[in-house]
């Protein structure tokens, strides 16, 4: 049996560090959001002919595309922060919880990974078909294992 996609969730912290968590679910306008693994890879070969192949890390990232602003919503709120404001480095610093749906625990909760990561906001403006801010998102790597329940949009680390 197949998993849906829309049981694969991505919940990114709107608040950016500051205080509560503020969860906002990515997708409501995304037709997808694959984040990519781009993987540090050593290939060296030796005088008789062998290769040996070491991959030490990934470099993470997911692009969000369309994201179309919306007032009232806290990342319409922050992603505006930043072009207004123009910031940059721990200013763009917030978490995102990747949400496995399928697997619901008793108490309403579902096995999660929550990530640090960057927001980089790629451009703002759009067509006549609303206000556009696409945006990427650019993991460290600095992970918690625990659960998330989305009905609270709250994270308990294991």
């Amino acid at each position: 049996m197949k998993i849906e996609r829309k049981y694969m969730a991505h919940y990114l912290n709107a608040a950016f560090g500051s205080g509560d968590a503020s969860y906002t679910r990515l997708g409501s306008d995304l037709e997808e959001y694959s984040p990519e693994l781009t993987a540090n890879v050593e290939k060296k070969s030796n005088i008789v002919g062998e290769t040996t192949v070491t991959i030490n890390g990934y470099q993470k990232q997911g692009e969000v595309s369309p994201y179309y602003a919306e007032p009232g919503d806290p990342l319409f709120e922050r992603l505006q922060a930043i072009i207004d404001g123009d910031l940059v480095l721990d200013d763009l610093k917030t978490d995102i919880v990747e949400v496995k749906l399928w697997d619901k625990d008793t108490a309403g909760a579902y096995p999660a990974v929550r990530e640090e990561c960057y927001i980089e906001v790629v451009s703002y403006g759009g067509d006549t078909t609303g206000y556009q801010i696409p945006f990427n998102v650019h993991y460290t790597g600095v992970k918690t294992k625990g659960t998330f329940d989305p009905a609270t949009k709250k994270f308990t680390q294991a």
